[in-house]
């Protein structure tokens, strides 16, 4: 069985990998990530699709109204519409993830 992390990537170490291996200035990577960030946040804000080839595919779903219960007490609520975000990995993250 593999070991699990419980470290987390943070935009920070992103910007940090890129300032090492490019040569980019610590604060223009940082920029640069989050100008990635916004570009993506602003794609499904607009409802688009944002495939990013070999890593993955962020597409939106619409979830329709439902009934839901509280765990607690059993009590019917009504859970509202809403839209989502997925991932689908590409099967080169997935077989990364895997250790193929």
């Amino acid at each position: 069985m593999t070991e699990s992390r419980s470290e987390t990537l943070t935009r920070a170490d992103i910007a940090e990998a890129i300032h090492r291996k490019v040569g980019m200035s610590r604060a223009g990577s940082l920029l640069f990530v989050e100008g990635i960030m916004d570009h993506i946040k602003e794609a499904l804000g607009r409802g688009e699709t944002v495939k990013i080839t070999r890593f993955g595919t962020f597409k939106l779903n619409d979830k329709g109204e439902r009934i839901g219960r509280n765990p607690k007490t059993g009590e019917e609520a009504k859970i509202a519409a809403r839209r989502v975000v997925t991932f689908r990995a590409s099967t080169e993250l997935k077989d990364r993830v895997a250790g193929r």
